[in-house]
């Protein structure tokens, strides 16, 4: 979580347009709660295409960029079906046509080929019942190289293994970050920390971007180092009409139309076209909710506050570094100490 010098603050546009491209591996960082649908709105807009994505609880986020002709493969655990059992849903009807592929794991094989990714491991072992199920007979695009299996040293026992995920870009909405990269998230995480970290490259979009004194004074809620992010960028109502703990909930009126839309073989191309394709940015698409919904109908849905106890992070001495920039200890400066370390070795005596 340490500081580093340059912002990384970008708008939406900019951020997707330098770092999502044509074919890219995405994944989806946010897990059952929010989505960060200000960026996948981007995605849309400037027509990415033969993207595979990841996507653990498959929901707006798959059905959009499905429907916005973005993906050709995807990973999934769960896909909900919007437009109901009759109705079918984008993701369904491009998988029965052909023009999607998608392989299916469960929640604990999925997030475990993430654990996999972020820890830097090429695979790691799961559950042996897996082996008795269809998510490891059926087989789509990834074929041989869905499951292997192994014979434990240990038990001797054949072991299933998943491969380790490493999407190319991995897009997510937290609640705040400051300038620098360091993204804060609470609620409900699932994979979502996996997810980040696994990726090679983050774009981070906020509620709000705040003070990195702000981030210092809570790091039990840091997910994502800045270090790690290649884009900030703030967007308020970024996840709408999905949820995000702390500043609005599920907006139940949006999410009923798109499910009535999707419902239809052409429907979520008139709500992309009203929604997505023909407002330029999320500020033009929450003035376009309240001219169509009204303010009032927004404002039902943000969150009453409900504020966690203060956590005291105080230590007799916050630095071991003087405002000099010296070390207390050796009263020396970084420079210096880094030439000691070269010259003498590891262990640098006072």
């Amino acid at each position: 979580m340490g500081r580093r010098d340059s912002s990384k603050v970008m708008t939406t546009t900019e951020a997707v347009q330098q770092f999502v491209h044509d074919g890219d591996t995405l994944i989806i960082g946010n897990y059952t709660e929010s989505s960060p649908l200000a960026l996948i709105f981007e995605v849309m807009r400037q027509k990415k295409k033969r993207m595979t994505l990841y996507s653990q609880s498959g929901n707006m986020d798959a059905e959009l960029l499905v429907g916005g002709n973005c993906i050709d493969r995807m990973f999934s655990a769960f896909i909900h079906k919007w437009g109901g059992r009759s109705g079918g849903s984008m993701v369904a009807r491009y998988q029965q046509s052909g023009k999607l592929e998608v392989e299916d794991y469960t929640n604990f094989t999925y997030s475990a080929m993430l654990a996999a990714g972020a820890s830097g491991f090429s695979c790691l072992p799961v559950l042996p019942a897996i082996m008795d199920t269809d998510v490891f007979k059926k087989r789509s695009f990834m074929g041989d190289k869905k499951f292997g299996v192994i014979t434990c040293p240990f038990t001797g026992k054949e072991t299933p293994m998943v491969p380790a995920a490493n999407p190319d870009i991995c897009l997510v909405h937290v609640q705040r970050a400051d300038k620098f990269g360091n993204a804060q998230h609470w609620g409900g995480l699932g994979s979502t920390v996996h997810a980040c970290l696994a990726s090679k490259k983050i774009i981070v979009s906020c509620e709000e971007i705040v003070d990195h004194e702000v981030i210092r004074s809570s790091p039990h809620h840091t997910i994502i180092p800045d270090f790690r992010v290649n884009a900030v960028v703030e967007e308020p109502w970024g996840a709408h009409p999905m949820d995000l703990p702390g500043y609005y909930s599920s907006d139940l009126n949006m999410l009923g139309t798109f499910s009535y839309y999707n419902a239809m073989d052409t429907g979520l191309a008139n709500w992309t076209k009203e929604w997505v394709y023909d407002l330029p940015d999320r500020t033009s698409y929450l003035q376009h909710y309240i001219e169509t919904y009204g303010n009032q109908m927004l404002e039902r849905y943000r969150a009453k506050p409900y504020y966690s106890a203060p956590t005291n992070y105080g230590i007799a001495n916050r630095s071991l570094w003087d405002g000099e920039g010296k070390s207390t200890g050796l009263n020396i400066d970084f420079e210096t100490l880094e030439k000691l370390i070269i010259e003498r070795g590891d262990l640098v005596n006072g």
